[in-house]
């Protein structure tokens, strides 16, 4: 299993090109094996995105999601309280954004790598990263 950032997703079904080699890969990989967690709290990121005009889409939010779902073997991950705490004690090198350091904590209570573009994220030495 690997933790998927929400920019992942994202580029995964609407513009692959931006993602790294090696993030293709375990991505491909994942999705043929045990699957990629997706973390609820990147939904309210999509939401937002798309509310904010930072992504067009032609479809409605929900139908999007249902096309993410129906592209990649996601499991949803939802915050568990392990999560949530975790998440507001890691350093605040971390990141700063809630939902990254939802994300990060999710990966490291998974045991899971993330695969992330997120340069603050992909430095820490606390979470495990793929791009």
């Amino acid at each position: 299993m690997i933790v998927i950032d929400t920019h992942v997703v994202l580029w995964d079904a609407l513009q692959p090109q931006l993602l790294g080699k090696q993030a293709q890969e375990v991505i491909e990989r994942a999705d043929q094996t045990e699957g990629l967690y997706f973390c609820s709290i990147s939904l309210w990121e999509i939401a937002m995105l798309i509310r904010k005009k930072r992504i067009e889409i032609k479809v409605s939010f929900r139908e999007l999601v249902e096309l993410l779902l129906s592209c990649r073997k996601y499991v949803f991950q939802e915050i568990t309280p392990e999560i949530a705490e975790l998440s507001t004690t890691m350093p605040d090198t971390i990141n700063s954004d809630p939902a990254d350091r939802i994300i990060a904590a999710t990966a490291i209570v998974t045991k899971a790598p993330l695969v992330t573009a997120d340069k603050n994220l992909r430095k820490s030495d606390i979470v495990q990263t793929i791009w």
